[in-house]
């Protein structure tokens, strides 16, 4: 029996030690932090064994597989012990698409991912087909794979659980977008992290498809000098393309299988230039699978759109407060303040990525009369935008930076959280984060 240990036990590890029981492994998990109780109880249900605050070198080393959580780098000792003894180190990802014949979508990039990723999968199930979505969101790939048996699966990948794939292969590849961000675990290196989004597409072939943004450089740049397998087929906010999709006189016009369908944005659920990349994203996927038109349009129309990013919470005396908490970058806070059409209040600050805020300078000019910073160290924040408003504090507290946001705003402005930083010096994680503010703001 072949013996599989999984590092970290959240959701990508624990559905993985579900699957590996399920097809017949011998399964240990090993976590170095403790375990979350609703973790616990799935591997003590499945009978899978499993250790807490601590990796056991001979459990671990003994592995004929490891499936190492997105979360843990590759620098940390009981990996690099792994590697060296010549242990393949996958990711849940990897691992999860050898058992399953599913078609899959595989949607990764900066910014834009979750949204674009909820919206394929909105749109294909409306148009009938058998569809699950997991990945980075809602249940792990693994977990699906062992309980549902779908034909299609849209998966939300980051760059951490590409690193881990050796021969997982999506039908559809799409990258939304590339923006500097965790550079922490890619040596500070912009093009190790460029590297990563594009492994999405390294086992594609002829047959498939790769999505991608034609607007953005980096992209471009990539693809003139690398070699890529699959059809191209690109989506422009500022071009005509031949092949692809794009946006002109306010419609979206799919040119994909030699025919042309024209769409009006009127009606859009979703506002802002950002959120048409991510509809002509998920048109040309399901242009792809022949969903009808009709449906296309129709689900654009209804999607409601993922929590904490840009999502309205209440109006308070005419000032709207907004929780855009999932914008855990530099360049997801820029497309929330592109966005915003009143004075803002703006609470920004976390654990701080490497980041550049020089990009958003324009917007502090134009659109933000305060700042409330709201993390553990704020200096970077003060050194950046001490001198753009009149008012910048700083709290550790989200409930104390809803009340001064709350004496500091006035009828006809909005109260913005969008932090472009990480959330863990705070709290539990971004979800966490934009919980606690909906919760603030209910309570005012």
């Amino acid at each position: 029996m072949k013996r599989l240990v999984v590092l970290g036990a959240g959701e990508s590890g624990v559905g993985t030690a579900v699957l590996g029981k399920q097809k017949g492994y011998e399964v240990f998990v090993s976590d170095y932090g403790s375990i979350k109780q609703k973790y616990k109880d799935v591997l003590i249900h499945h009978e899978i064994e499993w250790e807490e605050g601590n990796h056991s070198e001979d459990l671990i080393l003994s592995a004929d597989l490891v499936m190492k959580s997105p979360g843990i780098s590759d620098t940390v000792k009981i990996v690099k012990a792994l590697r060296s003894k010549g242990v393949p180190v996958i990711s849940e990802i990897e691992f999860a698409g050898k058992y399953t014949d599913a078609k899959i979508v595989g949607i990764t990039g900066s910014n834009g991912k979750t949204t674009t990723t909820m919206l394929c999968y909105h749109i294909l199930k409306q148009g009938g087909l058998n569809v699950g979505i997991a990945g980075n969101i809602g249940d792990s790939f693994a977990m699906s794979v062992a309980r549902d048996s779908f034909d299609y699966y849209v998966l939300e990948l980051s760059s951490f659980q590409l690193d881990g794939i050796e021969l997982f292969r999506p039908q559809i590849g799409v990258i939304t977008n590339i923006t500097p961000d965790h550079l922490d675990r890619y040596d500070y290196k912009f093009e190790n992290y460029v590297e990563a989004k594009f492994r999405i597409a390294m086992n594609q072939t002829e047959a498939d498809f790769f999505i991608y943004d034609a607007d953005d450089e980096v992209i471009e740049a990539y693809l003139s000098d690398n070699d890529i397998q699959s059809t191209l087929v690109p989506f422009s906010l500022k071009k005509e393309l031949d092949y692809g999709v794009y946006y002109k006189n306010e419609s979206i016009t799919i040119k994909i299988d030699n025919s042309e369908h024209i769409m009006p944005t009127t009606n859009l659920a979703l506002e802002g230039k950002h959120n048409i990349k991510n509809a002509m994203a998920a048109s040309a996927v399901a242009q792809l699978f022949n969903i009808r038109n009709l449906t296309i349009r129709e689900s654009l129309e209804t999607f409601q759109g993922a929590e904490h990013r840009l999502e309205r919470v209440l109006r308070i005396n005419k000032v709207e407060y907004i929780n855009d908490s999932k914008a855990t970058n530099v360049n997801a806070t820029y497309y929330a303040l592109e966005s915003m059409d009143t004075p803002t209040v703006w609470i920004v600050g976390g654990e701080d990525k490497g980041n550049d805020y020089s990009q958003l300078y324009p917007f502090i000019n134009e659109k933000v009369k305060a700042i409330i910073c709201l993390g553990v160290d704020n200096k970077k924040l003060f050194e950046n935008f001490g001198k753009m408003v009149d008012i910048i504090v700083e709290t550790q507290f989200m409930s104390e930076a809803v009340k001064i946001a709350y004496k500091i705003a006035e009828a006809g402005d909005s109260v913005l959280l969008s932090p472009a930083c990480a959330s863990f010096d705070l709290f539990e994680n971004y979800e966490d984060r934009g919980r606690q503010f909906k919760e603030a703001v209910r309570k005012l």
